[in-house]
């Protein structure tokens, strides 16, 4: 959704091939009309219309979790670092960086010209309220605060009653923050740039909870577009920020991202001229038009670092019982949906991590469509419970499409492999979270994507239960391997850890992975130096409006 295709943002540069932009593998230059070698100027209207298809649930960067969120985080503010066109971590609002000789110090410069959108000067004490105002165990709603526990005494200050003075983040002067981490930190620079490390005006919000609810005067950002309105439900307009220290390269004008839940009517629109993308990774293509739009090659898709699956309420009956769900995890046919449900090139997953990251899990933990050993697995769990047959389970998921289908499929096979009666519920997103959150529920789809290119990103989510955890699942064991990890200074033997963590967590099943991600996508022509990354973000700073 990062986040979850629910998140997830988002945001990052993997170890696979980048999709290529608007379909060319060139980049098209901005200063030169055509001249028959793919180089094209700027259109007058500088104007980009995206559907993001839903509210965003929250645009504080401290409390945004989510993939709908992120698409406008990422245009609206900017951290130390962003993630470049070739997935690289970048100077933003950092000028510089000094890394200390073991590598747990990091001394950045703020540029003097980083502003914020009411002029304010962007401040070292910025970057430092905003990350201690998410590790405040005071703060509401900050389900990320765990991204930030690489750094010396967070995790102290969120959870165990530490003081936010001892965190390791000290803005020196206005222009000076250090960071001082609990190890060596490969990724570190990476996260930098994801939104949970975004700064927040001090001034303007300070003592004002408020302050991220609409735009307006309070809605003080510091990225390359500003937030013109935001009417809820309906759209959100952005416009260039001229303020912005790097505005002489951004293109593009205006943003208009709409909130349109039904993924034909987007199309439609589309088609009709009145959006210029469609499909990820704000939006999905409907199912029924991909096999026609892949054939007349319009169709855009890539890879991506994420995973669909769906989470078991552990702690409910029957799935607070793990061989019920192994079974139920086992009666899925995970090639069946890919193939004939989502057909955007998606990989059945059979474990958490996705194989661009580690290209042995293509083959994964068990085997997919596995009916015998299901029933087995279901017998045990029956003898174990006390129980003859199953009551009804029911399954949850948010407004779509493809997770309405996927849900129909996944219950013919539970009634017809597991003899199970299964109901369906689909909730609007925000209903949607809150009922995941507060654990009303027994089974819930969900999807993750990576934030970095590294495994951790996806285990340390179910360390504890929380934040972005919905299983309610714990394990003492799988969260000590996941602490060793991150003291772990060789490569390999950190591997290995994390790949014990896998195992463990594979053994014990809180969730049933479906499938691997995949970006699907059209774009008009005249969109260039538009790119999905890896990690399923789009950043729209270097875009632009090609003459058409």
């Amino acid at each position: 959704m990062k986040k979850w295709s629910l998140f997830l943002t988002l945001v990052l540069a993997m170890s696979i091939v980048l999709a290529a932009c608007g379909g060319d593998s060139d980049k098209e230059s901005k200063g030169n009309a055509d001249n028959g070698d793919g180089e094209s100027s700027l259109a007058s209207d500088q104007t980009f219309n995206v559907n993001i298809k839903s509210e965003p649930p929250s645009l504080h960067p401290g409390k945004a979790t989510d993939s709908t969120s992120s698409a406008v985080l990422l245009q609206t503010f900017e951290g130390l670092m962003r993630i470049n066109q070739d997935g690289d971590p970048e100077e933003a609002m950092a000028e510089s960086v000094n890394v200390s000789d073991d590598k747990t110090t990091y001394t950045f410069t703020i540029r003097d010209d980083a502003k914020w959108s009411n002029g304010d000067p962007v401040t070292a004490q910025d970057f430092e309220y905003a990350w201690k105002w998410v590790l405040d165990p005071e703060s509401p709603d900050t389900d990320y605060a765990y991204q930030l526990y690489v750094i010396k005494g967070a995790k102290a200050a969120k959870e165990d009653g530490g003081s936010l003075d001892d965190v390791g983040v000290t803005a020196k002067d206005d222009k000076t923050l250090v960071v001082e981490l609990n190890q060596p930190t490969p990724y570190f620079l990476d996260l930098t740039a994801f939104y949970t490390y975004f700064p927040v005006n001090k001034n303007v919000a300070e003592g004002n909870d408020e302050w991220a609810q609409d735009a307006g005067d309070k809605y003080v950002t510091n990225g390359p577009f500003t937030m013109e309105s935001w009417e809820h439900k309906n759209k959100i307009v952005l416009k260039k920020n001229t303020d912005y220290w790097d505005a002489e390269n951004v293109s593009l004008e205006t943003i208009n991202m709409y909130m349109i839940d039904d993924e034909n009517t987007a199309l439609q629109m589309y088609k009709n001229d009145e959006l210029d993308w469609a499909g990820s990774p704000t939006d999905a293509i409907p199912l029924a038009a991909i096999p026609a739009l892949k054939q007349d090659g319009s169709l855009n898709v890539s890879p991506k670092a994420g995973v669909y699956y769906y989470s078991f309420n552990t702690e409910v009956e029957p799935f607070n019982n793990v061989n019920i769900r192994k079974a139920f995890s086992l009666a899925m046919n995970r090639e069946g949906i890919v193939k004939n449900i989502t057909k955007g090139e998606q990989q059945p997953a059979m474990a958490l991590v996705p194989p661009s990251i580690w290209e042995e899990n293509e083959e994964g933990y068990f085997k997919d469509n596995d009916v015998e050993k299901a029933k087995e697995y279901l017998q045990k769990g029956l003898d174990e419970l006390g129980l003859d047959k199953l009551p009804t389970v029911k399954i949850s998921y948010n407004t779509s499409e493809a997770h309405a289908a996927i849900a129909q499929a996944v219950q013919d096979m539970w009634r017809e492999n597991l003899g199970v009666d299964v109901e369906l519920n689909n909730e609007e997103w925000n209903v949607f979270l809150d009922t995941m959150s507060e654990g009303n529920y027994q089974v819930g789809r969900m999807g993750w994507n990576a934030d970095f290119n590294d495994a951790i990103n996806f285990l340390e989510i179910f360390e504890s239960v929380g934040g972005n955890n919905y299983t309610n699942w714990e394990n003492e064991e799988f969260a000590n391997l996941i602490q060793k990890s991150r003291t772990e200074t060789d490569e390999a033997a950190r591997d290995d850890i994390l790949r014990q963590a896998e195992k463990l967590f594979m053994d014990e099943m809180p969730i049933a992975p479906i499938y691997f991600y995949t970006n699907v996508w059209l774009n008009k022509d005249y969109v260039k130096d538009v790119q999905v990354s890896p990690l399923g973000i789009i950043q729209l700073k270097w875009g632009y409006i090609a003459e058409h």
